[in-house]
């Protein structure tokens, strides 16, 4: 499945970075390389890729370090680091700190085609998660104050008579509040309500 983002290729050995050029564009993806850590990380704050394989020895960084980095930074692209037989327990460690996976050289091309089609998957879900969190968040912040009240004991189970009676407010109040809370949210039934409130990440 062709990559929407390109995938960025950050490894000092040549022959490495075009090997995993033509593999990965011969599967229909678009590719950058970058032969160090510091013309990698000129760009990455530019154009996040889909998916970022780094290798862990670089000639001006540890792979570990750059990985660190970019978490700090809030980076969301998987990362899959790219590491020789020696390097396994540091690439390990690296998977512990964020990094999605990790492919020994020399590389098997499908091993590394499934492992980068994992990570596209992952940030497809996690775009498709940070979408719906963003559409949940902007129609909850329809909702007055009151109707804000009213939606949290919704999502709780809380029936209209305890709502009334935890709000201080009649029955009837809570009623036309919970009917502008269900046309504001756009929400088709409590279930579809309380499924927004998690997306938003609204606590109880």
């Amino acid at each position: 499945m062709p990559s929407e983002r390109a995938i960025f290729v950050v490894d000092d050995d040549e022959a490495v970075r075009d090997s995993l050029d033509a593999l990965l564009q011969s599967s229909g993806h678009e590719t950058r390389s970058f032969a160090t850590a510091t013309a990698f990380l000129d760009v990455a704050g530019d154009a996040e890729p889909g998916c970022l394989l780094l290798d862990v020895r670089l000639p001006d960084a540890d792979g570990l370090d750059v990985l660190q980095r970019l978490v700090g930074a809030g980076f969301c692209a998987p990362v899959i680091i790219i590491t020789g037989h020696g390097d396994v327990p540091m690439a390990v460690r690296a998977m512990r700190n964020g990094a999605m996976d990790f492919i020994e050289k020399p590389f098997d091309p499908d091993a590394l085609l499934d492992a980068v089609g994992r990570a596209l998957e992952t940030r497809q879900q996690l775009s498709r998660t940070s979408a719906q969190a963003s559409e949940a968040i902007a129609r909850f912040e329809r909702l007055t104050p009151r109707e804000t009240d009213v939606m949290r004991q919704l999502v709780i189970g809380q029936p209209n008579k305890i709502i009334a009676h935890e709000l201080g407010v009649s029955p009837r109040t809570v009623e036309v509040h919970r009917a502008r809370v269900m046309e504001k949210t756009g929400a088709e039934s409590l279930s579809h309500l309380v499924r927004m409130a998690i997306a938003a990440g609204i606590e109880p």
